[in-house]
């Protein structure tokens, strides 16, 4: 598929060989090609040099369209740099998407670019011209002529809302080739709070998969609904806090959705009803105004919750925290008072944010729980929380040693990404098969345990699969 010289060709600028960083570009011909994603790198996988991993080093003289399979920053960190390396073309992207990514644009330029108001502003006045939203399941024309078609169709992923896997058709009438190469974008659990699950194409002769959990299935539904329920009682018990490091979009809403299921149904003598749950991000609790006007793109059961007069993104219970100085009290509230509470912060994997200040107060004390519902990247202080905690260990953060004496409690099945089961499925589901599946977007243990899975089942189906470990392409 990729041997220099031959079209189509795939050139991985990250997301191979590590759970970052997501750029891939799908060379048609020598001067035409698409690019899905532009990510940033995180953790381990994150260059020394950190200005020049966020150059765009690559040729984008080709590049027709950039698709963006959705808006988590390891997917479209890099877009501020693609758009100042002079990129002009369009930006294809689902209607949520193009919702929610001007959001999550700002807020990347403020941390990594620059506060400088006016440059703001016409940094997303700029990607607002080149947003082109196309509805789930239309076809989208990216070249169109004589010698070459290519066209492009987004289906629902189920990670987050406006999530999506891309169908990429193309028709080489000079060589009378014609293929249809799918990317997986992060695909989702089935029975995410909120979403529809994805469901697979019809065919594939190259795909394009994800292996964030290529290794692991994750828990079911109702375990990881008792599982979160069980870690806030001991929090209740304890009268201490639980500290969910949660990324800003997707999973914080997972949470509330699931937060006021549980809410809902306890008794009202017990400490649920009284409980506080603190959002203590601007940026999710943004996210999560904005995921209420979107209802239309919720799933049916969401939907009868509304209709039947619940609102399972703002009861009662939920506060929001907005400027600096109330998060400082409230993380010194909590530390002292012993009041219970629920505290959703950002970042995911305790890289940064509010939820570190958090950290540093409570991590020492043992009434107080921290809960991961999402991956952890090697090299960031949640995985050595999450790795460390239970033996009584310690984490730098701020350059600051802390002693970990806090409980310590992982759900993978809150994780926004398809288990091993799940992307198995994806495949076997196609109608027709690829011949050629590609895995990215995962680290080698998880890739090298998700091909052996592929080849164990294409053999048990009589099936021929070729499956990738690609490298980034230099």
């Amino acid at each position: 598929m990729d041997a220099q010289g031959t079209w189509p060709e795939i050139r991985h600028h990250g997301g191979a060989g590590g759970v970052t960083g997501s750029c891939h570009q799908l060379m048609a011909n020598s001067e035409h090609s698409l690019l899905v994603d532009c990510g940033l790198f995180q953790g381990e996988d994150a260059a020394e040099d950190s200005l020049a991993q966020l150059e765009v080093g690559f040729d984008i003289s080709t590049v027709k369209a950039l698709v963006i399979t959705h808006v988590h920053i390891d997917h479209v960190g890099r877009l501020p740099y693609l758009l100042a390396a002079g990129y002009k073309r369009p930006i294809l992207c689902s209607e949520p998407t193009a919702v929610l990514l001007p959001l999550v644009i700002e807020d990347a330029l403020k941390i990594g670019f620059t506060r400088n108001v006016r440059l703001i502003e016409q940094f997303q006045a700029q990607l607002q011209m080149q947003l082109v939203p196309i509805p789930y399941g239309q076809w989208h024309s990216v070249v169109e002529d004589d010698a070459l078609t290519m066209r492009v169709k987004l289906k629902r992923a189920g990670h987050i809302l406006g999530s999506s896997y891309v169908e990429v058709v193309l028709n080489d009438t000079a060589r009378g080739n014609k293929q249809r190469v799918v990317f997986s974008g992060d695909l989702g659990a089935p029975h995410t709070p909120l979403l529809p699950a994805p469901k697979s194409p019809y065919q594939a002769d190259v795909l394009v998969l994800e292996s964030t959990y290529g290794d692991r299935n994750h828990e079911g539904r109702q375990a990881r609904g008792q599982a979160l329920k069980t870690a806030i009682e001991q929090a209740l018990t304890n009268r201490g806090t639980v500290i969910i490091p949660a990324f800003s979009i997707g999973r914080t809403q997972e949470l509330l959705y699931e937060l006021e299921t549980i809410v809902h149904v306890a008794s009202p003598k017990s400490g649920w009803r009284s409980l506080e749950v603190i959002v203590d991000s601007p940026l999710a609790a943004r996210f999560t105004q904005v995921y209420r006007t979107l209802k239309p793109f919720w799933d049916a059961e969401a939907q009868r919750r509304l209709r039947s007069g619940r609102h399972p993104l703002s009861f009662e219970n939920v506060y929001t925290v907005d400027d600096h100085a109330t998060h400082e009290q409230t993380v010194r509230y909590l530390a002292e008072s012993g009041r219970p509470a629920v505290v959703i912060a950002a970042s995911g994997m305790c890289t940064g944010g509010r939820v570190v200040n958090y950290l540093k107060e409570m991590l020492g004390d043992p009434r107080h729980q921290v809960l991961f519902v999402g991956y952890q990247g090697a090299g960031t202080p949640g995985r050595d929380i999450q790795r460390y905690g239970p033996e009584g260990g310690w984490v730098e953060l701020d350059g600051e040693r802390i002693d970990i004496r806090a409980g310590i409690t992982t759900i993978s099945g809150y994780s926004a990404h398809a288990g091993q089961r799940d992307l198995l499925n994806f495949i076997k589901r196609m109608r027709r098969w690829p011949r050629e599946v590609r895995l990215v977007h995962g680290d080698d243990h998880a890739r090298h345990a998700l091909k052996d899975a592929i080849n164990a089942m294409a053999r048990k189906a009589g099936r021929q699969v070729n499956v990738v470990l690609p490298s980034v392409y230099e």
